[in-house]
């Protein structure tokens, strides 16, 4: 079988020394490409440089990427030579467009004029007190996936913070829905440490409960050869 992994986060630049970034280790990723390689799969894992990654096997790939549009452009050939997508990678839902100083904004009559240019300085001076950053949201990655194949098979990954279980569970199978996929993993910020990763693998029909990063890898494992053996 032939996996394509994401994991880690992506890194939206706003200069050429600043960026905007999140803080995902890719730690579950890697642990999931991990459990794939042992059972004998094919993984392709799209990551980023500073995320962690399995050792060096002789049925792993390994692409690295930066940004979204990065990831876009990566992921839409794998998908179709896949057979299946675990979409574990935390996605940037926005991308700065441009930086303007404080003193720009309050004597423009129109903010809408900031919204085509972009930054042109290597480095954005940093001798105002204030300044303004223009974000564009960027595209839902997942919503394209059964787009690109509709055979493939999806587990997504929704992350959200400090919400009730019911709106969690809530959350999830509206994804799942609207982007066909067989899993979606529910997690809350909150209950995600070094020593612990509480999250519900929604499907269709049932929720199951995790407590563990490995918990959840082999859980995914187990689902999805299961499956496949039917």
């Amino acid at each position: 079988m032939k996996l394509l992994i994401t994991s880690g986060g992506t890194s939206e630049k706003i200069d050429q020394v600043r960026s905007i970034t999140n803080h995902s280790t890719g730690k579950l990723g890697s642990l999931i490409a991990e459990s794939f390689l042992v059972r004998g799969d094919q993984v392709t894992l799209v990551t980023t440089q500073s995320a962690v990654k399995p050792a060096s096997h002789p049925n792993l790939t390994i692409q690295i990427i930066k940004n979204v549009q990065d990831l876009l452009e990566t992921m839409q050939p794998l998908v179709k030579t896949h057979d299946v997508l675990i979409h574990s990678m935390a996605v940037s839902d926005y991308t700065p467009i441009y930086m303007a100083g404080f003193d720009q904004i309050t004597a423009s009559q129109d903010l809408t004029e900031f919204l085509n240019k972009t930054n042109v300085q290597g480095k954005i001076s940093s001798q105002d007190d204030y300044q303004v950053l223009f974000l564009k949201q960027t595209p839902k990655i997942i919503s394209q996936v059964k787009k690109w194949n509709p055979n493939i098979r999806l587990i997504g990954f929704k992350l959200l913070v400090e919400v009730s279980k019911e709106k969690l569970l809530a959350v999830a199978r509206a994804s799942l829905v609207k982007n066909q996929a067989e899993i979606i993993v529910a997690n809350d910020l909150d209950h995600i440490s070094n020593h612990q990763h509480h999250a519900y693998l929604v499907k269709q029909d049932s929720v199951i409960e995790a407590t563990t990063k490995e918990e959840i890898a082999q859980l995914l494992l187990t689902h999805i050869h299961a499956k496949d053996n039917l």
